[in-house]
C-alpha cells in the first residue's frame, strides 16, 4: 500500500492515511515506514477562530502554490462527529477549486476530542504526505478559541487569522496568539474596523516581550473571498521559511517537535497500557478503596502504574 502511495495512487494514500488515524498497531507500522523518508516537507499552519474564513484563506494559497509549480496536501482538522467519530465538515465541500487537480490532496482529519484542534494522529499523517512526496503541506485547524497553541508544534510556520471587529488585545494574549503567531492575517479587511484590528495586533506585539531573534510577526490584511492579499501572505510565509533556514532555526525547532513527539507517544503507550488494566480485579479494588477513602487517588494511581509492563 505504501510502494503504491509513493507512485501516486491516491486511493492507498487515503487508506494509509485512515490508518494512522485509527491508531494501533498498523499506524505504528505506517509511521515506522514513513519515518525514515519524512523531514522534506515545508508545514504551515492555518488557524483561528471559527468563521475567519481559514478555508477560503487556504484555498488561496494552495493556488498561489499550484501556480508556483509546487504539489500542496492540506489537513483540514474538523470537529469529531458524535456518532461515528469522523470529520463532520468534509474537505470536498470546502474546497472544491482543487478536488479536480492531481497536484493537491486534501483530508479532513476529526479532532477526536483534542481541545488543541489537533488529533494526535496530524504529525504522523504529514509524515505520510511528506514520505509520498509532498513538499508543502498546509495544517488547518478548528477554531476553538483559546486552545490552539497545539498547532504551533506541528507546523513550521504558523499562521494565525482574524477579523475586524475580533476583541481587544488583553483577548489575543489570553489566547496565547503572540505565543503561537509566525504571521498575523487580518482577513475580511474589507469590512469596517478592519485598520482598528490590525493597530490592536502592532501595539499589541510592541508591548510583548517577543524573542530578541530577529523575527517580529508581520500583519497582513486580506479579503480572502476575492483573493486580495494572498501575495501578501505567500510572501510573508517564504520569508519566515528564510529566516528560519538562517543559522539552524528549521533543525533545532523541527529536532525540538521530534523530542515533543516522542515523549506523547510514550505518554500514549502508557495510557494504553494502563487502560489494559482497567477490567482487572485489581483496578476494581482500587476504585473501591479510593470511593471509600481508604486509599487516596495518587497512591492507587503509583501503585497501578507499578504495574504497567516495562516492555
Amino acid at each position: 500500500m505504501f510502494e503504491s502511495a509513493r507512485t501516486g495512487s491516491r486511493a492507498a494514500l487515503a487508506r494509509l492515511l485512515s490508518l494512522v488515524e485509527r491508531g494501533g498497531s498498523s499506524a505504528r507500522d505506517v509511521g515506522r515506514l514513513t519515518f525514515p523518508l519524512g523531514g522534506g516537507a515545508y508545514t504551515v499552519g492555518l488557524t483561528g477562530a471559527p468563521g475567519a474564513g481559514k478555508s477560503t484563506l487556504t484555498t488561496r494559497i494552495v493556488a498561489a502554490r499550484r501556480a508556483a509549480g509546487d504539489e500542496i496536501a492540506v489537513l483540514a482538522v474538523d470537529p469529531t462527529s458524535p456518532f461515528t467519530g469522523g470529520a463532520i465538515l468534509g474537505d470536498r465541500v470546502r474546497m472544491q477549486d482543487h478536488a479536480l487537480d492531481s497536484g493537491v490532496y486534501i483530508r479532513s482529519m476529526a479532532t477526536r476530542g483534542h481541545l488543541g484542534g489537533l488529533a494526535l494522529a496530524t504529525p504522523e499523517a504529514v509524515r505520510v504526505l511528506d514520505a509520498v512526496g509532498f513538499r508543502w503541506v498546509v495544517i488547518e485547524t478548528v477554531g476553538v478559541g483559546q486552545v490552539e497553541v497545539e498547532v504551533a508544534g506541528a507546523a513550521d510556520t504558523t499562521v494565525v487569522v482574524v477579523n475586524p471587529g475580533w476583541g481587544d488585545a488583553v483577548q489575543a494574549a489570553k489566547a496565547g496568539l503572540l505565543e503561537i503567531a509566525d504571521v498575523f492575517v487580518v482577513n475580511k479587511a474589507d469590512r469596517p474596523g478592519a485598520e482598528d484590528a490590525r493597530r490592536d495586533l502592532e501595539h499589541m506585539l510592541d508591548l510583548a516581550s517577543l524573542p530578541d531573534d530577529g523575527w517580529r510577526p508581520p500583519t497582513v490584511a486580506t479579503v480572502a473571498s476575492t483573493d486580495e492579499g494572498t501575495e501578501q501572505v505567500v510572501a510573508a510565509i517564504d520569508a519566515h521559511r528564510t529566516w528560519l533556514c538562517s543559522d539552524g532555526r528549521l533543525e533545532n525547532k523541527r529536532a525540538q517537535r521530534v523530542r515533543d513527539e516522542l515523549l506523547a507517544i510514550v505518554g500514549e503507550r502508557v495510557v494504553e497500557q494502563v487502560r489494559a488494566l482497567r477490567d482487572g480485579a485489581e483496578f476494581a479494588r482500587m476504585c473501591s478503596a479510593v470511593e471509600a477513602r481508604e486509599l487516596d487517588p495518587w497512591t492507587a494511581a503509583d501503585e497501578l502504574l507499578a504495574r504497567v509492563p516495562r516492555s
